[in-house]
């Protein structure tokens, strides 16, 4: 068993890796789920887990910092500032327990306070690490999101819904989205083109996450040949 949740006290050493995936719940578009970046955090720490015995995955973290997506019904987001001192207080009561512990983000918003939450924890002995999937393709809801929800589930993905949003480039976008959040940029909530999307394309893209995953934590261990 490779879940905390699923173990009892007693099966706890406290040895290797505790994984903690972080994610959001915020709009996806017309056609994917809230629990994308959450899916995608978890999906990707198990695949880490299932290569490293050593690895132990915590329960989910399912809300992170989606102000900008906050003109879509349904987001439900607690800042930067909240999650920063949650990931802070987890990080210190996980290392009250385990040697190391690692922060899985599906959410590219919760990236400055996931990493801040890093440094102090670091800064106060404590062995912790922050990693996120660096993707390949569109910003938000698009092809490449789509594609890996596909491979993560595609009961949960309405392709008949899926239609493209805006495909400028993200840095055109950005100084709007910074100031008014992704509303008025696109109607529909996705940044990019959904079409195309492809479950093969998913399970790659997936495939070379876990492994810049597993190289990373390996290089983090100090371990040979990395």
């Amino acid at each position: 068993m490779s879940e905390l949740a699923d173990r009892v006290w007693p099966e706890i050493t406290g040895a290797g890796v505790l994984a903690i995936p972080v994610g959001s719940t915020e709009q996806h578009g017309p056609h994917l789920p809230f629990s994308t970046d959450t899916d995608v955090a978890v999906a990707l720490a198990r695949a880490l887990a299932a290569r490293r015995e050593d690895v132990l995955v915590a329960p989910a973290m399912p809300y992170g910092s989606s102000g900008e997506h906050q003109g879509f019904p349904g987001t439900l987001s607690i800042g930067p500032s909240a999650i920063e001192t949650v990931l802070l207080e987890l990080g210190r009561s996980a290392t009250e327990t385990f040697g190391r512990i690692l922060f899985v983000s599906g959410h590219g918003g919760n990236a400055i306070p996931v990493n801040r939450a890093v440094r102090r924890l670091r800064s106060e002995g404590r062995d912790a690490l922050a990693w996120a999937p660096r993707w390949r393709g569109d910003a938000h809801a698009g092809r490449t999101e789509t594609s890996v929800q596909l491979a993560l589930d595609p009961a949960r993905v309405r392709l008949d819904r899926a239609s493209p949003g805006n495909t400028a480039a993200l840095a055109e976008l950005l100084p709007v989205m910074r100031e008014q959040g992704l509303r008025p940029v696109t109607e529909n909530g996705v940044l990019g083109d959904p079409s195309g999307a492809d479950a093969d394309e998913g399970a790659r893209l997936l495939t070379e996450a876990t492994d810049d995953l597993a190289t990373t934590v390996s290089r983090w261990l100090g371990e040979d040949g990395v």
